[in-house]
């Protein structure tokens, strides 16, 4: 009986636009996107350059913080990036698998410095205690209170429609507006850094299938999903990687405008297809079909593989800024026309800042 309910979510699934739309345009945009990295004259190469130091006492160790920490991709960031010489602080849901995360890349890697919080990227409240705990430990600790490197990795494939506390879509609250929040929050410290820092957002090539969009606060807050007799879980899913990639482009415009001075890059990175249990929502007879697939076509990789055009981003020269890294060895291509539209991306960006300080009146009432 167990096995007829999976097969029939599966046939359910299978029948629907969502599962087309992952199977075949998905997969299309990620071949694409192999194509521009390898064959067009306009894709770039970086290289990586290890992370700087300034002279202090005590000596200064850089920070870094990795959302979605816990497993997959997240996890293996943080241990890379523990082996380039960051202080890296671990972000996730779970105290339980940040605690067994920390207990690997220790294992892994003995020499690495580690912290981790508990946060859920899909609550601003969250968000803001986190912010609060991460500047009491940097005062109570002889670290230097400032980030040097923050890795927007969180994200989330939910296949039913779920509204967090603030009434936020859990896809667009986590893959997205916790994003735009934890960033904005945690700028000063950023800017405070003595070297030059970084924010390294990680996108889709799911971005790709979106042809044109609105960005008022019922689209981006996800409102105008419910009472859908289905749930667009593909479509929520690569505009939310969209909306991420008009927010990179967006921050990198304005810390290059509005001060000269300021030393705060941001990047975007692709991983492409990796194995990790993003897909875990769907039934568990397609998504072990779509990674055999992918690894026929030799299109995908395990997190340890995956990471390295995050690690591209992350280890970067300081003066790059505001390109899209896909494919690994230090490759950037060209990110879909559309989220290089500059009206699209302020239209995004006061609408998102409104949700912000939505959230934060609703924060200091809660409070009050």
């Amino acid at each position: 009986m167990r096995i007829t309910s999976k097969l029939r979510d599966a046939l359910s699934f299978a029948s629907g636009p969502e599962f087309w739309i992952m199977a075949v345009f998905w997969t299309w945009f990620l071949l694409v996107s192999y194509l521009k990295s390898l064959l067009l004259p306009n894709s770039r190469r970086y290289t990586r350059s290890s992370p700087q130091t300034a002279s202090s006492s005590p000596p200064f160790r850089p920070l870094c913080i990795v959302t979605g920490a816990t497993s997959g991709l997240g996890a293996s960031a943080a241990l890379a990036l523990s082996k380039e010489g960051f202080f890296v602080v671990l972000v996730g849901r779970s105290s339980q698998l940040l605690a067994e995360t920390m207990r690997e890349i220790k294992a892994r890697n003995n020499h690495a410095h580690l912290n981790s919080f508990q946060v859920d990227l899909s609550s601003f409240l969250s968000i803001l205690k986190f912010k609060a705990s991460l500047e009491q430990w940097l005062l109570n600790s002889d670290m230097h209170s400032s980030v040097q490197l923050l890795v927007n990795n969180a994200g989330i494939l939910a296949t039913s429609h779920r509204l967090t506390v603030e009434g936020y879509d859990e896809i667009m609250a986590t893959n997205y507006i916790g994003s735009f929040c934890l960033t904005k929050l945690l700028l000063p410290l950023l800017k405070n850094s003595p070297i030059p820092s970084r924010v390294v957002n990680v996108t889709s090539f799911t971005h790709r299938n979106v042809s044109s969009v609105q960005v008022n606060k019922d689209v981006v807050a996800g409102k105008c999903f419910s009472g859908l007799k289905q749930y667009p879980c593909a479509r929520v899913y690569e505009f939310s990687k969209l909306c991420l990639l008009l927010f990179s482009y967006e921050l990198h415009r304005q810390l290059a405008s509005r001060d000269e001075s300021c030393q705060i890059s941001v990047l975007a990175a692709d991983p492409g297809a990796v194995k990790t249990n993003l897909m875990r929502e769907v039934p568990s007879c397609i998504s072990h079909v779509a990674f055999v697939v992918l690894n026929l076509l030799g299109l995908l990789q395990s997190p340890e593989n995956g990471i390295s055009s995050i690690l591209d981003a992350a280890l970067a020269p300081p003066e790059i800024s505001g390109v899209y890294f896909f494919g690994g060895k230090g490759r950037t291509i060209k990110s879909s026309k559309l989220s290089y539209n500059d009206r699209l991306a302020h239209e995004l960006w006061t609408t998102s800042s409104d949700l912000f300080l939505q959230s934060q009146l609703a924060t200091k009432e809660t409070f009050t």
